[in-house]
């Protein structure tokens, strides 16, 4: 998840965080994928998110496209109560308690699951205590306000930090245990 030096993941007028991007960064995102096999959307942010990046996957020349090919061939599942099936291919539409479903896929054998969601899926999810490891791509930006995905205290202990030429820093941390 993008977020700002001040913690936000979008400014008031909800508009996305903008980030800055660099080829480090690009492939962390493409070695952080090669060990997942499946993505999480909330419906809001795979109406998107997914056409976005089957566009940038059917583009050869297009210097996302890696990037692109992996997002389109790792099955996705979309959250929703509105959406009955889905129309993008190699995706899941679940509805109903997104706990139980989310605690039924982490008991399945298998690699990770990943989370490309807009803030106020990600909070929900953060205080069902759902997200086992937080990848937090700090973008050298304070916006003085906006929406945050950390509602309540959550207490998280730092496992790794990696900075980015491009003044982006991840921090990973994972659920403390105290």
């Amino acid at each position: 998840m993008h977020i700002s030096l001040d913690g936000f993941v979008a400014s008031t007028d909800n508009k996305p965080l903008n980030s800055k991007w660099d080829d480090g960064l690009r492939a962390f995102s493409i070695d952080i994928l090669k060990n997942v096999d499946c993505i999480l959307h909330g419906r809001k942010t795979a109406e998107g998110f997914i056409p976005y990046w089957s566009e940038i996957a059917n583009n050869p020349k297009d210097p996302e496209n890696k990037l692109g090919k992996l997002f389109t061939d790792i099955p996705k599942i979309v959250f929703s109560n509105t959406l009955k099936t889905s129309k993008w291919d190699n995706t899941t539409i679940l509805s109903g308690d997104i706990t139980e479903e989310i605690k039924k896929l982490k008991k399945q054998k298998g690699k990770d699951i990943i989370i490309y969601g807009g803030y106020s899926f990600v909070s929900s999810l953060i205080q069902q205590g759902l997200i086992d490891e937080f990848n937090l791509l700090v973008n050298p930006v304070a916006l003085g306000s906006g929406e945050p995905i950390f509602k309540q205290t959550t207490n998280l202990e730092l496992e790794k930090s990696i900075p980015f030429a491009c003044g982006v820093n991840i921090l990973i941390y994972k659920l403390s245990k105290k």
